[in-house]
């Protein structure tokens, strides 16, 4: 990857930061987008400098569609292109009843996870040349959707259909898309997304017993990224403590 450019959301902290670090190490100069999480943002590029590679930060509410294509336009004047775009960012939360869910919340869902993509994508692939490729984070609430995450399992089976459909329509322009669909990660989502209770025992339902660590995952987004993944495109990489997703 020396060399190449990466774009990545919700790079602060959890799966984005160490998706983040294992670009660097592997030589790719990053754009790292994020919320509003400053120090998160700022401790992750330091470690981005540290492996010798350049960072450009952008903090921005990707639930609004001129953000993402401010975004893109940061990022393709800084360097020039955009070889990798790894939509990441992601808003979670839970409840019980689907009355509790206001109208609010559930359209900034969408607005965050699915509209983000799509408005992201849309404009950086004016910047992506043949041999680029998106990674698209869904989850395994794609296909087993937890009733507590609705707004949020929605969005993540919306990911998976639209990087499908995107992998074939991009297909003759030479750029690959595909998804990771993680299985329990520990990231920040989790304790602030659900009662103790559940945060105690989060993951340990499934077959390795426990959840990933976000560095557990990283190796994934390395693989889809590399040239010598030319020919994955549209499909889905599970990284699920061996749940398996059918």
């Amino acid at each position: 990857m020396k060399g190449r450019v990466a774009l990545i959301t919700g790079a602060d902290s959890g799966i984005g930061r160490a998706v983040a670090i294992a670009y660097a190490r592997e030589g790719a100069d990053l754009a790292l987008v994020c919320l509003d999480e400053k120090g998160d943002m700022e401790d992750t590029a330091a470690l981005v400098r540290q492996a010798g590679r350049e960072c450009l930060v952008i903090m921005t509410d990707l639930s609004k569609a001129e953000n993402c294509r401010d975004v893109i336009a940061q990022t393709a004047d800084r360097f020039g292109r955009i070889d990798i775009l790894v939509n990441n960012a992601a808003h979670q939360r839970s409840f019980a009843k689907i009355e509790d869910i206001s109208d609010e919340e559930w359209r900034y869902t969408f607005a965050t996870n699915i509209d983000a993509m799509f408005h992201l994508t849309k404009a950086a692939v004016a910047h992506m040349g043949r041999g680029a490729a998106i990674i698209n984070t869904a989850s395994v609430n794609a296909d087993k959707p937890s009733p507590d995450l609705l707004a949020y399992a929605t969005t993540k089976g919306a990911i998976q259909n639209f990087t499908a459909g995107l992998a074939q329509m991009l297909a003759d322009r030479g750029i690959r898309a595909n998804v990771v669909a993680p299985g329990p990660v520990w990231t920040p989502l989790i304790p602030a997304s659900f009662p103790g209770d559940k945060v105690a025992t989060f993951g340990q339902n499934y077959p390795i017993g426990r959840p990933a660590q976000p560095a557990e995952l990283a190796s994934a987004y390395v693989m889809l990224a590399e040239a010598a993944s030319s020919y994955i495109s549209g499909a889905t990489i599970a990284v699920t403590g061996g749940q398996p997703i059918i």
